[in-house]
This record gives C-alpha cells, structure tokens and sequence, in this order.
C-alpha cells in the first residue's frame, strides 16, 4: 500500500511537471515566440543550480543560440518567463515603457526586514524611499565626502607600502578592505581603527556569498512568487541584529551631536525629523522607522564593497595586460597631482577623462552585473517581433550580452578605451553600455560607487605599476547569482620610481 502511495505520488508529480514544461512551450509558441526548450519548468535556474558557472554565462549561451530572435520564451514554474535580447526591446523595458515594468521581479517577505531596501521595494514604497534617497548621491554632497574616499586610499598605500607581501596577491580582497573603508566613513559617517580591522566588512563579503543555500532561495525567488511567500524565505535574516542595531547607534548618536556629516546619517535624521513620508498624488504613507532606514543602509553598503572592488579589480587586471594603455593612464594621474601641488582634489578626480574611459572600458568588459529583471505590471506589447506579454510575466534583460556582442562593439574582447572617446561615444547605442543599469532604477549610488572606484584607482597607479597574473586555465568567473567575480587570475603592485 505504502508503495502504491509513493507510486502515484510520483506519478502526479511527474505528470505536472510535464504539464507545466509543454504549457510554457504554447504560451510561447502561440505568440510567435521562440522556446528554450532546454529545460521546460525550470529553465536556466536548473543548469545554475546542478553547474558550475555564474547564472549571466548560461545567459550568454541562449543569447549566442537565438542571434536572430528579438526574445526568447523560456522555462519557470507556473509563470511567463521571457528572455529579451533586442536592445530595442531591452530599451522599451527598461526606460520607454517604464510604468509597465517597474516592478524588480521580487518581493520580499515583510519579516525579511533588511530585504526591504531600495533595489528590491516596488511601486510607490520604492519611489517615496528613492526620491528621500537622491539627495545623497548630488556633486555636492558627493564633493564633502570625498575627502574620507581620499583619506582611506591614502591609508590603503601606507598597509602595501609597509606590508610588502600584501603587494604580491589578493589583491581583491584587498579591494575589498578600502571599499569597506570608504562607505563607512563616507556614508556612514563610522570609521574603525584599522580599515583592514571593520566588522562591516565581513557582512558585506557573507551577504553576497553563493552558497548553496543561498542559490536555492534565489532560485525559488526566480521562479514562483507564491513559493517564496509560501515558504516565508528570507535572505539576510542573520545580519539583521548586528546591523539595525550599528545603524541605530549612529543615527542616535548624530541626533545628540547635532553635527552636520553631510552622510547618510544625516539624511536619517533628516527624513525622522520631517515624520511621515507620503505620496501627494495617491496618498500612500510610509514610516522612516529606523528599521527602514537600516535596511536602506544595508544595500549601500553590501553594494558599495564588493561590486565596487570587482570594478577596481577588474580595471588593474585590464591595465596589467596593456601597458602602453597603463603608461598613458600614469602620465595622466601625474600631470594631475603635478598640476595640483600633489594634492588631488575632487575636481581633478571627476576631470580626469582617460581614466573614466578606461574604467569605463573595464566595465564593459567586466560589468559588476550581468543581467537585469522585471516583472510586467500590465498588458503590453514589445516592438520589435510585436510580441504580446502578460501582466506577471517574468523579463530577464542582458547586459554582459550586449557589452559583448560585435555587432554594437567591434572586436568587444579587446581593451580599447578609445570606445569611450568623446567622439566614439556619439556612435555607441547607449543601451548597449550598462554596467549600472538603464532607465528610472539605474543604480542610485552609481555616482558615488565611480568617485570610489577612481579615488582608490588614482592612489594606486599614482604610486604602483600593475602586473596580471592570469593562471592555468585563463580568466574565469566565479560562480554568482547576478554579479560577475573573476577568479583565476590576480595583481602584483610594484612601486615605482
């Protein structure tokens, strides 16, 4: 009888699964769509999940199997699921047709609290906490805050200079350690007696961590809402104590110093200050408990390290392999601090063009993330291919795919900063270039994750020479949900002259 049981159950199981598998073909079929049949329920998320590999190369391949298809449908778990590879198309989602995908594609479970930050809120809760957020990231007060940037890089050259060996590899880490250094003091207004001794850091490193566990919720959250409800997942549940509880400490202590930081912690005490955040056009109102505001200084955190110091990174691999473009880049930082009394001011950093085309170029190759998603809010159509999509149908965007494809950057594996010449960039198709993003959620701290970047990047061509050290194998990438991590490779610093 048990057996029985256990047989039937199987039966059914197995018998739905093939349901849902030949229903995501039709739904797709009947609009003319083309069909990744691969895998038919759970699409590219089984290949992430059972492969080794990040999640944008399985893209990539879909990308490289449709070169003539303007989307392709692909397998998801009782929902739509489209794949859209023209830039007309990708444009349309992410920018023209804004109101209609909006929405992230994911909504987290409300116990989930730090989840509750400016890239996963949706709808008016997401506009209210992002026009609140906004003022942070102006000239101005990215200019007052640029001067701890500069303080950490300078304390970043003193630890090589004294720690010899630290010149000889890890050099991502290392990154890492800065990046922490910056956004805490910058934005955050906290500093530590060592930037190599932070606490901040090692949640920032954990919260982005691919494990396996972490692989699965991501993938349920990919694949079915409901499940993700169903099953209350939540995904940085352990890093809540430690980091509402450091927020509400600054947030307190700036209210009783009563001292202007120019940083996030001012803006906290701002938003408090003016009480409930509310909607003219709708209504809508929101608390900025301090809850919130943690979960806002959460994002920017985890954010401003890691994929920041994969830029930086992935900048001095780039320079390490092309040293006629290092030299030129060196020659350009040192008529800078020459030009300035050695000592290099905002202004300078923001006016240095060579250096933003050539971290401009490394993110093209290597952007800090590789695709993008959506979840369409109301009936529409996609231009090109006049493809009909559904209200709740999943839309996952490229851009490592674009950043590669010849047809919009010729020869796209070589490093040629020239693309991002002031006269080259009136020909690129500014869709195909998107490290941060496109549209009204393009990254909010982008412009403070550039300074970042290029302060520490300044410091360390100012007083080192960069040589790459690709292993056996050559270039790969870690294996990631979103971002991109290379692996395999690292950098040597040597002083110079």
């Amino acid at each position: 009888m048990f057996l029985l049981i256990i047989l039937s159950v199987t039966i059914i199981i197995f018998s739905f699964i093939y349901w849902n598998g030949e229903s995501n073909e039709r739904y797709w079929k009947k609009r003319g769509v083309k069909f990744y049949t691969k895998n038919k329920v759970l699409g590219v998320f089984w290949d992430f999940l059972t492969k080794d590999g990040p999640l944008f190369q399985i893209w990539h391949d879909i990308y490289k199997q449709y070169p003539n298809e303007p989307a392709v449908g692909v397998g998801s778990f009782l929902t739509p699921a489209l794949y859209v590879r023209d830039p007309v198309n990708v444009q349309h989602v992410l920018a023209t047709n804004f109101n209609a995908f909006s929405h992230r594609g994911f909504d987290p479970n409300k116990e989930d609290i730090l989840a509750n930050n400016i890239l996963f809120l949706n709808g008016k809760k997401w506009q209210l906490v992002r026009q609140s957020l906004t003022p942070l990231f102006t000239s101005t007060k990215l200019k007052s805050m640029y001067y701890i940037m500069e303080k950490s890089a300078q304390d970043y050259i003193s630890y090589l200079k004294d720690n010899p060996n630290s010149m000889k590899g890890d050099t991502f880490n290392n990154l890492s350690t800065f990046c922490s250094a910056a956004i805490g003091g910058a934005v955050f207004g906290v500093t530590t007696e060592s930037i190599f001794k932070s606490p901040f850091l090692a949640v920032a490193q954990k919260a982005l961590e691919p494990t396996f566990i972490r692989n699965i919720k991501f993938t349920i959250s990919n694949l079915s809402s409901n499940m993700f409800k169903i099953l209350n997942i939540k995904l940085f549940k352990e890093f809540e104590h430690f980091f509402i509880s450091a927020i509400k400490q600054v947030v307190r202590q700036r209210e009783r110093e009563n001292v202007k930081k120019h940083d996030f912690a001012d803006m906290c005490v701002s938003i408090q200050s003016k009480g409930t955040l509310k909607d003219p056009a709708t209504g809508f109102k929101l608390e900025p408990t301090d809850e919130l505001l943690a979960a806002q200084a959460f994002f920017f955190f985890i954010a401003g390290v890691e994929p920041t110091a994969f830029t930086m990174f992935a900048t001095l691999v780039e320079l390490g392999r092309n040293p006629e473009i290092q030299k030129r880049l060196h020659e350009e930082i040192d008529e800078a601090f020459e030009t300035s009394d050695s000592k290099l001011t905002f202004d300078g950093i923001v006016n240095m063009t060579y250096l933003d085309m050539v971290m401009s170029e490394a993110m093209r190759i290597h952007p800090p993330i590789g695709f993008l998603s959506r979840l369409c809010t109301e009936d529409t159509v996609l231009p090109v291919g006049n493809i009909k999509i559904d209200k709740g149908t999943r839309i996952f965007t490229p851009i490592y795919e674009l950043h590669h494809d010849s047809k919009y950057h010729p020869d796209p594996e070589v490093f040629n900063p020239e693309r991002f010449s002031r006269e080259n960039l009136k020909n690129m198709l500014d869709i195909t270039f998107q490290p941060f993003g496109k549209g009204n959620r393009i990254c909010v701290g982008m412009r403070y994750a550039q300074l970042q970047a290029k302060t520490g990047l300044v410091y360390l061509l100012r007083n080192f020479t960069v040589n790459t050290k690709i292993f056996k194998g050559g270039l790969k990438y870690t294996k990631d949900q979103v971002q991109l991590r290379l692996t395999n490779v690292d950098v040597e610093f040597v002083p110079r002259t």
